[in-house]
C-alpha cells in the first residue's frame, strides 16, 4: 500500500521569484507531519498548490495514487483533502452553526451520509470537541481571533477529510488554547485522520508531530524525526541559531 500523499518535483515561481524548487516528500496514512521554515520559505505556497488554489510550474501531487493537479479546490475536498488558512476567512452574516454546516452541502458529505445526513448532530459534536459548543448560536462577527481559528478548523473537519492541512493552527492562541488544539489533533489522528501542519511555534509543533520537513528559500533542506531535525546544522543555521534547549526536546 503506497503513501496517502505524494509530492513529486513541485516547483513554483512568481515572475523572477523562485518560491519552490523541486519539492519531494510523501505522507503515509495516519501520520502527523510538520512543515517548518522561516517566513517566506514557501510553506503556504506549497499548501496552496496541494489544495488546488495555485498551479505549480512543474511536478505532480498524488492523493492515494490519483494526480490531483489541475483539479479545482472543491474537487480536491471531495477526494478527501482539505485545509485551514493562515489568515482565517469566516463567512460573515452567519451564526457559528451555519458557518460550520456549509460543508455538509458538499458532494463528499452527501456521499458519506446519503440517506441520513448527520447535519446538526455531527456539527454539534465537532464544535463540542473543539471547544465552541457555547458559541454555537453566536454571530461569526462576534468571535475573537482565537475563536475564529477554532471555527476554521471546525469548518474543515465538517468535510470529513482523510488528510487535513493545518496552516499555523496555533497562531493567535494562548498556551492553554494551544494545548487544547494539540490534544484535539492527537485525538483526531488516533481516529485515523492524517495531518500535515505548518507552524512557526516550534516548541509546540515538535512535541506534536512524528516527522518534520524543513523548507528554506523554497528548497527542502532536511526531513526526519523532531529530535534529529533540531540538531541538524542546516536547520539551526536557517533559524539563526535557535537553541535546541528552547524547544524542550534536548
Amino acid at each position: 500500500m503506497g503513501p496517502l500523499l505524494e509530492v513529486k518535483g513541485i516547483s513554483k515561481s512568481f515572475g523572477g521569484l523562485q518560491a519552490l524548487r523541486d519539492i519531494n516528500f510523501t505522507v503515509s496514512a495516519g501520520e502527523r507531519v510538520g512543515i517548518i521554515g522561516p517566513n517566506g520559505a514557501g510553506k503556504t505556497t506549497l499548501f496552496n498548490i496541494l489544495s488546488g488554489f495555485t498551479p505549480p510550474n512543474s511536478g505532480m501531487v498524488l492523493l492515494d495514487g490519483q494526480n490531483i493537479l489541475g483539479k479545482k479546490p472543491y474537487q480536491i475536498v471531495n477526494l478527501g483533502l482539505t485545509r485551514t488558512w493562515q489568515l482565517v476567512k469566516p463567512f460573515s452574516g452567519m451564526k457559528v452553526i451555519e458557518a460550520v454546516s456549509v460543508p455538509t452541502f458538499s458532494k463528499r458529505y452527501k456521499n458519506i451520509y446519503p440517506a441520513h445526513p448527520q447535519g446538526l448532530k455531527g456539527i454539534n459534536q465537532i464544535l463540542e470537541g473543539i471547544g465552541l459548543a457555547e458559541k454555537i448560536w453566536e454571530e461569526v462577527e462576534n468571535l475573537n481571533h482565537s475563536e475564529l481559528r477554532l471555527l476554521d478548523i471546525s469548518r474543515a473537519m465538517a468535510t470529513n477529510p482523510r488528510i487535513l492541512l493545518l496552516d499555523e493552527p496555533f497562531s493567535g492562541l494562548s498556551p492553554k488554547e494551544t494545548e487544547k488544539i494539540s490534544r484535539m489533533i492527537i485525538d483526531l489522528n488516533e481516529e485515523g485522520l492524517t495531518l500535515l501542519i505548518i507552524e512557526h511555534r516550534l516548541k509546540e509543533l515538535m512535541k506534536l508531530v512524528q516527522r518534520v520537513i524543513v523548507i528554506h528559500f523554497g528548497e527542502k533542506i532536511a526531513e526526519g524525526p523532531p529530535e534529529c531535525i533540531i540538531q541538524d546544522p542546516r536547520v539551526v543555521e536557517a533559524y539563526l541559531g535557535e537553541r535546541i534547549t528552547d524547544l524542550g526536546l534536548a
